[in-house]
């Protein structure tokens, strides 16, 4: 499976971000790509204004745009975008919640809707954002895909169902915040989940707002970057740094994913002391 990762910055454009985006698609698939993943919030930044103001439904003119840029570039896409789900009452206030999604668009049209909300180091997505309530595994040009969003990498046993489920790769859109450690922890959870599922880890991330020059201090669910593929072993086949990027990376998925779980059968073990 040839794989192409794109960290981009997202802005509070969404026209702007969906042309970006289609030009990215075309540009992977003159590069052969069968699978392109793009960040969370590809569609519309975190910390920007109301989300709900942007979010579409999944047959609505963002997502439609982004099915036809696939099918024009003969791949399948995987890609963070904002629905419409429901209204709650807080504080004598009427809030329209939203789904953070996992567009899949392509040779399979599918979504994920992000399970574990990023309630952490002050910040509250679950005040807007409802949570999904399933996982989901996708067949990609033969390859069977786990979906997962950012802070859901924080929860092993979601990655370990996937790859119960069938998963022999996992695809891992993020928004996640810089600060002091956060790289350090990007690196270690990622290259966790990696070896706890024996997937092949494929994350792309929103780039570092104001690159390199501006990385360290905490300023919220922006991005730090640092997009990634990580093989079933621990092993980084390639990584991003903070700054806009593409990565391009051929991976042997069956049989890389078929030796490692021979070599390191946590799976069936995992599977023989339940049973």
């Amino acid at each position: 499976m040839r794989i192409s990762v794109e960290q981009m910055s997202a802005v509070p454009d969404k026209q702007a971000n969906l042309q970006e985006i289609t030009e990215r698609i075309a540009r992977a698939g003159v590069s052969g790509a069968d699978l392109v993943v793009f960040p969370e919030a590809a569609m519309y930044p975190f910390g920007a204004g109301r989300l709900d103001t942007v979010a579409e439904p999944l047959d609505g003119p963002f997502a439609s745009a982004v099915r036809q840029a696939a099918k024009d570039a003969n791949l399948t896409v995987v890609l963070g975008m904002f629905r419409p789900a429901d209204q709650v009452k807080r504080d004598g206030k009427t809030i329209n919640r939203i789904y953070n999604t996992l567009l899949v668009a392509g040779e399979t049209n599918a979504h994920y809707d992000k399970i574990h909300l990023y309630d952490a180091f002050g910040y509250r997505e679950s005040d807007t954002i409802a949570p999904g309530h399933q996982e989901a595994v996708v067949k990609i040009a033969g390859v069977s895909v786990g979906l997962a969003t950012c802070f859901d990498v924080r929860f092993p046993e979601q990655f370990v169902s996937l790859a119960f489920a069938g998963a022999q790769l996992i695809a891992l859109p993020t928004s996640w915040n810089d600060g002091p450690g956060k790289l350090e922890q990007w690196r270690t959870v990622t290259a966790a989940r990696a070896l706890d599922s024996t997937c092949v880890l494929v994350s792309a991330g929103q780039a570092r707002p104001g690159g390199a020059a501006n990385a360290g201090p905490s300023e919220g669910p922006t991005g730090i970057g640092h997009s990634v593929v990580i093989g079933p072993d621990g092993h980084r086949l390639g990584e991003a740094g903070y700054d806009p990027a593409s990565l391009l990376i051929d991976v042997d998925v069956d049989s890389y994913v078929t030796r490692i779980r021979k070599e390191i059968p946590v799976l069936a073990i995992r599977e023989r002391n339940i049973t």
